[in-house]
Formats: C-alpha cells, structure tokens, sequence
C-alpha cells in the first residue's frame, strides 16, 4: 500500500480531532514502518547517487535493508508496543502503536513480492500474499484503484471530523498524494 494510504487510515482510524497529541501519534505510527525506506533510499538516490533500479532492485531485498525492515515491520513488537501503551492507559502511544499495526496489517495483505518479515523475531519467514496494490501479475490492476477509492471516502470522512484549517490542508494533500500517480500516468499516457 502506498505511504499516503497508509497515513490516510491511520488518521481516521486513530485520529481524535479534540487531541492534537493522539492524531499526531496516529500519523507518525502510520509513518514509522516505511521511514527507514524513505530514509535508506534517499541516502543511497540523493546523496549516494545510486540508480532508482539499484536501491528498488537490488537494495530494498538485500540481507542489510531487510534486517532494518525487520525492527521496524514486525507485528510482534508493535503488539507488544500496544499491549504496554494500553496497560499504562496512553491514548497516545496506543494511537501511535494501533496506526502502526494497522500499516502492517494492510502491508501483509497487499504485497506479494515485496513483503517484509512481519513476525520477526519468531521467524524471518516472509508472507506473499496472492495480491498486490500495485503489481498487476497479482491484481494490482483491481486493487490499487480500490486502494485509492477508499482512501479518498477516507479523507472525506477526515474532512467531516476536522475542522481545523492546517489538518484539512494535510487531508487534501494526502488526497492528492494518493490520487497524483493515476493523474501522472494519464499525462504520460495522453500523447501531450
């Protein structure tokens, strides 16, 4: 699933527009498992230089990268995380952690080449579901549109319970976030 999905539900599963603390966990949680991505990537794209090919081909399999995915994707330390924030009643933390476990659950659901070891540290066994949100070999042609279209209802649903002006501006720009490779790959595809 794409990052801003991810976000997109995050916010509206945990998000509480009386309590900036816990939308803001809610979102971060939602970020967390794919940060060391976005990290590792833009070291090697930007400051590295290493071709987009390398770091999505070679890289993101590799035994250094899957060992970070590992920490950060595992369903386990996440739960635990929860069970904690729960036992200390932590609306925050909980949010952060439920977001999290939400991201990962969708993620184990919608990737099959790409999948990550969400049951470490019991196992490095990596689970290949039979769909993809994005690889059409596996139904990313049904799902990624699917994908989409909920997470737009999603914002509409954020829009209707924030008010405020900057968490609105983030829910249109989520929105486009999600919405923007249909419009790119229209553009490309249109002969302009």
């Amino acid at each position: 699933m794409n990052t801003p999905a991810h976000l997109i539900f995050g916010l509206a599963a945990f998000g509480q527009p009386e309590r900036r603390a816990v939308t803001a966990a809610a979102f971060i949680g939602a970020l967390i498992p794919d940060f060391s991505l976005y990290a590792m990537a833009g070291w090697h794209l930007k400051v590295l230089g290493a071709p987009a090919e390398v770091v999505f081909g070679q890289l993101y399999f590799s035994d250094e990268w899957q060992r970070v995915f590992r920490v950060d994707n595992s369903i386990l330390l996440w739960g635990i995380a929860l069970g904690m924030s729960i036992m200390a009643r932590s609306q925050v933390a909980s949010a952060l952690c439920g977001a999290a476990l939400l991201h990962l659950g969708l993620d184990l659901l919608l990737h099959h080449d790409d999948g990550r070891a969400h049951f470490w540290p019991i196992t490095n066994w990596i689970f290949r579901s039979p769909v993809s949100y994005w690889d059409p070999n596996h139904y990313g042609n049904i799902f990624g549109p699917i994908e989409i279209m909920l997470s737009l209802a999603a914002c509409a649903y954020l829009w209707r319970r924030f008010k405020g002006a900057a968490m609105r501006v983030l829910i249109v720009l989520l929105g486009l976030a999600e919405f923007a490779p249909v419009i790119m790959l229209a553009i490309m595809f249109s002969g302009y």
